[in-house]
Formats: structure tokens, C-alpha cells, sequence
């Protein structure tokens, strides 16, 4: 089955940018765009140390878990023509998407990386520890994706609550501010569990260190999304077909 999802993904790349110049390059484009204005227009804030690194990093792991969240809500009912017509499990629709989402962050992780050179951020052998964050946020991908997948085949109306969560969320979660200290900020901060995914890629780049708490807290989460992702699979796999 591998081949086959992966197969689906590479074509779905190829038909989003089929009639375009630059084809997939515009994914890095877009990213190139984002992020340099973030940089250029607050690059003189200088409470936060690096802010072109900060941000190129916080950046880069925000919009892959947007991506990933806000297209799996709606997954199964955009195949719902494979699903009704086809016998492929569910989990191929499941690594199709993790692996288009993969491939749309490589081109993005590419300009994530030429910022952190162009603005000379250090680099050191702790930019490994960032490496070992990515492939964790890769292998809670098909989990999350299952989760919110099967959620949004039972509730249409989903996609816009979560749609509108993550617009928000970007400003609740340390994507461009950096732990106050205190106060509500100091909360968010906190409680955030997006700000530990953040951390655990960022804090080696910008701090040459090893994230302990955030590496902690990010497996115990991803453990959880495996376990409530196989439940769901094995109590809704056979319904889904019913409600789309």
C-alpha cells in the first residue's frame, strides 16, 4: 500500500502546480514571502534574541500543523468518491495526505533554512536535536490526521470551528513573542501545547539547547494521539462509508 499512497501524493503536487511556472517552487515562495515580512517588519525587536531565526523556525512548524489540521477535518469527505467506490483502507487516505503534507514542508523547511544562514545564525551540532523534533511531528502526523479526519466526517460543521481556532490560535501561541514570564501571555504560553511542538524545533537553533521539557511534554502528547487515532479506527472504520 505504501506505493500506492505515495504514488497519490506526488501526483497531487504535480496537478496543484501543473499549469504554473514555477510549479512547487511557489510553495517555498509563499513561505519566503510569510516569513520575510514577519522579519522585516519587526526585525528590530530586539527582546527576543535572533528574532529572523526565531520566527523563520516558529513559522515553518505553525503552518505545517495549520496545513495538516485544517485539511484533515475535511479528508474523508473530499474522498468520499474513492471511499464509497473503492475498498482501500482508510489509512491510505490517511498517508496520501501525510505525505503531501510532508513533501509541501520540504519545499518550505528549504527557505526556513536559507533564512537561518542569511541572517548567520550559529550553527551547531544541536540543529541535530531540531532534526529528531521534525521526524517526531511526521510520525504524530498520520495520528492527528485520523483523529480529525473522523471527527469531521461526523461533524460537517468542524471545519469551520477549527478553521477559526487555528486563525486565532497563530496569535495565542509563540509563533513571534517569546515566553513573558507572567501574566495571561505567561498562561498561553504555558498551556499551549502547540508552543512545546514550537520549542522543541526552535529552541536548538536559536539557544543551542537541548529542549528537555518540551521533548517530554511532545511525546506523551504524540503517545496519546496514537492511541485515541486507533481507537477510532477500530470502533468507525467500518461507519464512516454510512455518514458522508
Amino acid at each position: 500500500m505504501r506505493s500506492v499512497w505515495m504514488a497519490l501524493a506526488h501526483e497531487d503536487i504535480g496537478d496543484q502546480h501543473k499549469r504554473t511556472t514555477l510549479g512547487p517552487v511557489w510553495l517555498l515562495i509563499n513561505y519566503l514571502a510569510f516569513a520575510g515580512t514577519f522579519v522585516v517588519m519587526f526585525g528590530d525587536n530586539r527582546s527576543v534574541p535572533h528574532f529572523a531565526a526565531y520566527v523563520a523556525t516558529g513559522l515553518f512548524v505553525w503552518l505545517y500543523l495549520t496545513e495538516v489540521i485544517t485539511q484533515s477535518v475535511t479528508l474523508f469527505n473530499r474522498e468520499e468518491g474513492f471511499i464509497k467506490g473503492t475498498t482501500l483502507p482508510l489509512t491510505v487516505y490517511v498517508m496520501r495526505m501525510t505525505m503531501q503534507s510532508v513533501i509541501r514542508a520540504s519545499y518550505a523547511l528549504a527557505g526556513c533554512v536559507a533564512i537561518l544562514l542569511l541572517v548567520r545564525t550559529p550553527l551547531t551540532v544541536d540543529w541535530l536535536w531540531s532534526g529528531l523534533a521534525l521526524i517526531m511531528i511526521i510520525v504524530a502526523t498520520p495520528a492527528a490526521i485520523m483523529i480529525f479526519a473522523v471527527a469531521g466526517a461526523f461533524f460537517p460543521d468542524l471545519s469551520f470551528i477549527v478553521q477559526n481556532l487555528m486563525r486565532i490560535g497563530m496569535f495565542l501561541t509563540p509563533v513571534f513573542w517569546m515566553h513573558p514570564g507572567g501574566g495571561i501571555r505567561g498562561e498561553l504560553y504555558r498551556w499551549n501545547p502547540f508552543t512545546y511542538f514550537l520549542e522543541m524545533v526552535r529552541q536548538p537553533v536559536t539557544n543551542a539547547e537541548f529542549p528537555v521539557t518540551a521533548f517530554g511534554i511532545c511525546a506523551t502528547i504524540i503517545l496519546f494521539l496514537w492511541v485515541l487515532a486507533t481507537l477510532l479506527l477500530g470502533g468507525y472504520r467500518k461507519k464512516i462509508v454510512f455518514v458522508l
